[in-house]
């Protein structure tokens, strides 16, 4: 090992809010990096914050997953900026508002296709913006574009069920295909430059109003992606190109029987081979889009949960070592400092914490999970340092005012102790993260608001009614941004 990471002896203490884009308020079914990405970061600055964690912003699936990409370089089309497409003469008009109600993701899908489609059909290819980025992004862009365009052809299969010779990619093949499929190849590749182009003016507007944006990397990635399709030798993958083992949990806070996520599993040693070549890529491109990275599934890096392919749940797994500091001290070789957040959440081993010790990651800390003995790690008394993030609440737990309507009786004795409080609200919990020595927190937008059970984002384990939430225009108020400045200057961050 080169040797270990110099710690901050002062973390710089902050607050910030997660919210990630597709639930913003806005006409056309979900979010956009629109006039509400911006007005929410004005909200940020208002409200004394300093950070905005977003989940994943790769290309969704049909269900809307953040942590199902179709690439783990590439942008969410569906998160254009249609007010910025009609402004810089893309669209001749904003289109028609799809119907209000809950979000149904294909009919997203389609009608931003139809905007993209206009848009592209207007746009000069020739421009020199265009050129820049295609040149730049050229390592990932092909590859997605092709593996987009390819999608499209074969309606919308998975790559393992496309013509041999494309799905192992032959080069004659894919030469071949390039040709056919040029005006596809450059429509994603257009529209992969309008997804940078808006995203990187809402992150230039939270950077000059002082917020940092969080991003997050999920450890795996999806089986039917540019990926995998691209870079087959680097995953446990069978001679038609499946998985021979996947990934998951075993049981744990969320699930009895475990959670069997079904991403193909890294051969590291290959990995390995290369000096994580591809590893460093996927962390410079997320460096680029975030100030921070919140590294999802640490535990993953020094011990990961392989399951048997053919598996019915994720009981069926085993523990397997993984890269471990090698990984990271590659990249660090490579990229420089590590501005990572380690998820370590659920069955963590004393190998896992001595490696984010020695990589000196910030851990991080949920308090919906603190209330069941005083010696919880949760808690903050037990707080083991300031290089550390608090959260009242993820993405994957239900809003605090669900987990209090729900909680166990023995959990709401400990926290009515613990707080001094009969009935403990969202915002108990909120000063109580902010009190902490943790040197940042970051609560979801839902707890800001004091909202139910029914607009959690996620419940780990279902394959239904998840990433669907959406702000109500207007929710995030000046008075609300006032109480949650006041609070924010309170506690010093």
């Amino acid at each position: 090992m080169a040797g270990t990471i110099p710690r901050m002896k002062n973390p710089t203490r902050g607050a910030g809010v997660l919210l990630h884009p597709t639930s913003l308020p806005g006409p056309f079914g979900i979010g956009e990096l629109g006039p509400e990405a911006f007005r929410f970061v004005r909200f940020l600055e208002e409200g004394g914050q300093k950070l905005w964690q977003l989940l994943p912003l790769g290309p969704t699936g049909h269900d809307g997953s953040p942590y199902s990409a179709y690439s783990a370089f590439a942008g969410n089309p569906l998160l254009v900026n249609t007010d910025r497409l009609v402004e810089d003469g893309l669209l001749r008009s904003v289109p028609a508002p799809l119907p209000p109600g809950p979000v149904a993701y294909r009919a997203v899908e389609a009608h931003k296709t139809k905007t993209l489609r206009e848009a592209y059909a207007n746009a000069d290819l020739r421009g020199e913006d265009f050129e820049r980025f295609r040149e730049k992004e050229r390592g990932w862009l092909e590859d997605y574009a092709l593996y987009a365009a390819l999608k499209g052809r074969f309606g919308d299969k998975p790559w393992v069920r496309w013509d041999e010779g494309l799905a192992k990619r032959d080069a004659g093949e894919l030469a071949r295909a390039r040709r056919d499929l040029e005006g596809e190849v450059r429509y994603h590749e257009y529209v992969q430059h309008l997804f940078f182009t808006h995203y990187g003016a809402v992150k230039a507007a939270a950077n000059a109003d002082g917020v940092e944006v969080v991003g997050d990397l999920p450890i795996f990635v999806a089986r039917d992606s540019a990926d995998v399709w691209a870079n087959q030798e680097l995953f446990r993958l069978d001679e038609r190109g499946e998985p021979e083992v996947v990934a998951g949990v075993p049981p744990d806070y969320f699930s009895e029987s475990g959670q069997l996520w079904g991403n193909p599993l890294y051969r590291w040693d290959r990995i390995e081979e290369s000096g994580y070549a591809w590893w460093t890529s996927r962390l410079q491109q997320a460096l680029s889009l975030y100030d921070t990275i919140r590294i999802d599934h640490f535990r993953g890096f020094e011990a990961y949960w392989e399951v048997p392919a053919k598996a019915e749940t994720a009981k069926e797994g085993h523990w397997v070592k993984g890269p471990g500091d090698e990984l990271f001290e590659a990249v660090r070789g490579a990229l420089g400092a590590l501005p990572f957040v380690a998820e370590d959440l659920g069955e963590i081993t004393p190998e896992v914490d001595a490696m984010r010790s020695r990589l000196n990651l910030p851990g991080m800390k949920v308090l919906q999970f603190a209330f069941s003995s005083p010696d919880n790690p949760h808690l903050p008394h037990n707080f083991p340092d300031a290089n550390t993030v608090v959260y009242t609440g993820t993405h994957d737990n239900d809003t605090t005012t669900g987990w209090w309507t729900f909680a166990p009786k023995e959990e709401k004795r400990i926290a009515r102790r613990y707080l001094g409080k009969r009935n403990v609200s969202a915002w108990d919990l909120i000063r109580l993260a902010h009190a902490s020595v943790a040197a940042r927190t970051i609560v979801p937008a839902q707890d800001l608001l004091s909202l139910a059970s029914e607009t959690r984002m996620n419940t780990p384990g279902t394959a239904r009614g998840n990433w669907t939430w959406r702000l109500e225009g207007g929710a995030l108020t000046p008075d609300l941004a006032a109480k949650l400045r006041d609070l924010t200057k309170l506690y010093n961050r």
